[in-house]
């Protein structure tokens, strides 16, 4: 009797292939939301061993000397610096007024991010008055902190202190401004400080953004943080959170400015 040799096709079923789709699936959902978990636990450590430390700070000097960082304390004006924090918005600068371990940044798409080149330094004052401070980037940095934006370059935050005049869409009284925030932080703090994410309400707000105009027809938009984590930096960012900003996931971060209202 002749025997046939039967010749076995190889390859995957239909049903294999859906497996080992699904498989692949599983895993990337999973280096997704691990990626999106430590994100969340390094903003919330932003937010207590950096942010919440500095309000500490300031708190502390308040109630050692019955003023503001850099206020008389002979005869307190109750006003940071002991004086409002004069913007010119047009040419984008201030005159002195706010508190800063040095000058912090000023771009085009950040309108009043902090000091003047002659601002008076937070360090010292703090330091002077006995004031622990948090560790920051190390010694001398202490107003310093960096993290690693979404797509993995390194950003650096920097806390000021300043009086706002009046009517500033961001917060009048004494703010901490807190410069180099990724849109995905500064929502993160904002929902962590406040309850929701509203640039224009609340104790912590974007800079740049025009007061709220009851009844008009932008406040849906106006709602949003302006920018959002697919904005290069050195771009204008995207009105709105939705709108994709044009930067691929190799591009530094656009970082924004937030004023946050301290209690006294």
């Amino acid at each position: 009797m002749q025997m046939r040799s039967k010749r076995h096709q190889g390859g995957f079923t239909l049903v294999e292939m859906a497996v080992v789709l699904v498989i692949i699936g599983v895993i990337i959902g999973a280096v997704m939301i691990g990626r999106d978990v430590q994100r969340n636990a390094e903003y919330t450590r932003i937010k207590q061993k950096f942010v919440d430390q500095w309000v500490v700070a300031y708190n502390s000097y308040h109630q050692r000397f019955g003023a503001p960082v850099g206020d008389n304390q002979a005869a307190p004006r109750l006003m940071v610096a002991g004086k409002e924090y004069d913007i010119d918005m047009a040419n984008n600068t201030a005159s002195k007024g706010a508190i800063c371990n040095g000058s912090a940044s000023t771009k085009s798409d950040q309108p009043v991010t902090a000091a003047s080149q002659d601002g008076d330094k937070l360090r010292d004052f703090m330091r002077g008055a006995g004031i622990s401070l948090p560790p920051g980037r190390g010694e001398g940095f202490e107003d310093r902190y960096v993290y690693l934006d979404t797509n993995g370059n390194p950003q650096e935050i920097q806390v000021c202190f300043q009086w706002n005049p009046a009517e500033t869409a961001s917060g009048a009284g004494n703010v901490m401004v807190i410069s180099g925030l990724t849109p995905d932080l500064a929502r993160s703090l904002d929902q962590m400080i406040d309850g929701k994410p509203d640039p224009q309400s609340g104790a912590f707000r974007q800079v740049g953004l025009n007061k709220r105009s009851v009844g008009s027809n932008a406040d849906a938009e106006s709602m949003e943080w302006k920018g959002n984590n697919t904005n290069k930096a050195g771009s204008a960012g995207a009105a709105n959170s939705n709108v994709a900003g044009g930067g691929d996931d190799t591009d530094q971060v656009i970082t924004l400015v937030a004023h946050y209202k301290m209690n006294q």
